[in-house]
């Protein structure tokens, strides 16, 4: 489906799609819950694709959720570095035809060391959880994206990795292929994903990019 139609830009997710973070993410996440009292158990199905600090609100209200989040940032920035995914390169550093939008859960700080470390460009829109009031699964990242590439978020395609983010991208519009770094092709279709592939090179490929 993907492959017929016309795409005005590509809106890319960062963790999970661009660079493999996923072992570090859950390294920090489980040794902040244990500081905390917290049972890492709880975190399942949680942390993927969304703030942190809307993930502390949902598992520990009683604590500071600001606070807590940015504890958890500064362990990620401090963690080791994000390793490259097949495709991200090109994504970032070729002229494909169409603007690209970097749409993450990550604030500020931590994506840029994510795209240095991984030796990335920092695209011209990069959307970060500093620059939204509701994070993803809330389409507000996405649309933003859309509206400072200037284009039509219908005619956009999105590349996520966690059920919140396609829920993101679907709620804003765009279309969307899930891809299979971190969750399962069922969850992801689930979710609301239109196609999925195993890695943004293997999206390019099917978009004939």
């Amino acid at each position: 489906m993907t492959d017929t139609i016309a795409i005005s830009a590509i809106l890319s997710d960062l963790d999970g799609v661009l660079v493999d973070s996923g072992d570090a993410i859950e390294t920090t996440w489980a040794t902040w819950a244990v500081s905390r009292g917290i049972d890492p158990d709880a975190l399942a199905g949680r942390i993927h694709g969304r703030p942190a600090g809307d993930v502390i609100r949902e598992i520990a209200p009683h604590l500071d959720a600001e606070a807590e989040g940015a504890a958890v940032t500064q362990m990620d920035i401090d963690g080791p570095p994000a390793k490259l995914l097949d495709g991200a390169r090109r994504l970032l550093d070729e002229d494909l035809g169409v603007p690209v939008a970097i749409v993450t859960s990550c604030p500020d700080a931590l994506a840029h060391v994510r795209l240095k470390t991984a030796e990335l460009r920092v695209p011209d829109v990069l959307v970060t959880a500093d620059r939204v009031a509701n994070g993803k699964p809330d389409p507000e990242g996405y649309r933003l994206a859309a509206t400072e590439l200037g284009v039509d978020p219908a005619a956009a395609v999105v590349f996520e990795d966690a059920p919140a983010g396609i829920v993101a991208a679907k709620a804003a519009g765009a279309r969307v292929i899930g891809i299979t770094t971190t969750h399962p092709r069922a969850e992801l279709l689930e979710a609301g994903a239109d196609d999925t592939a195993a890695s943004v090179a293997d999206a390019l490929a099917r978009l004939a990019l």
